[in-house]
C-alpha cells in the first residue's frame, strides 16, 4: 500500500484519490498521535487498515460532503498545520483559494482549529441526548 506523505518526504499529502471524488490526507508512517488527532479536529475522518506487518492509518474528507464541500475542508486544514510546524502538500485539484484566506483569517482571529462553516453545515445532525421537551421535567 503506497503512501503518498512518505513518497514525497511531508508531514501530510492531501490529494483526490484518482477515478473517485474521495479526498485523502496521507499522514507519513509513524506520524504522532497529535498530527493524528489534529486532522481529526479539522473534520477528517481517521481510516485504519491493520495488516501482518504494519498498521496503515490516513484520513478522508467525510464522504456525505459535495465535491466543493471536500475540496473546501482540505484546504481549510492547511493553514492549521502549518501552524502546528507541519510539512503539507495539497494536490492543485483540491486547492480552494477562497479556503485558504478564510482559514488564514480564522486561524488569526481564533485558538483552535475547527471545520469549515460549509462542512459543518452539510455534516449530519448529532443525535441529541436531551429528552424532548415535552419529557422533560418542570
Amino acid at each position: 500500500m503506497g503512501n503518498r506523505a512518505d513518497d514525497e518526504g511531508t508531514d501530510v499529502t492531501i490529494y483526490l484519490k484518482p477515478l473517485t471524488d474521495t479526498v485523502h490526507a496521507d499522514t507519513a508512517t509513524g506520524a504522532p498521535e497529535q498530527l493524528l488527532a489534529l486532522l481529526d479536529s479539522l473534520g477528517f475522518e481517521r481510516q485504519t487498515m491493520t495488516t501482518p506487518g504494519p498498521v496503515y492509518v490516513w484520513h478522508e474528507a467525510p464522504a456525505h460532503l459535495d465535491a466543493d464541500a471536500k475540496k473546501q475542508l482540505a484546504t481549510h486544514a492547511v493553514p492549521w498545520l502549518h501552524k502546528a510546524g507541519y510539512v503539507v502538500h495539497i494536490s492543485d485539484d483540491v486547492w480552494d483559494t477562497a479556503a485558504y484566506t478564510d482559514a488564514a483569517a480564522a486561524l488569526r482571529n481564533q485558538g483552535a482549529p475547527a471545520p469549515p462553516l460549509a462542512a459543518a453545515a452539510a455534516a449530519p445532525p448529532a443525535p441529541s441526548t436531551d429528552p424532548p421537551a415535552r419529557a422533560r421535567r418542570r
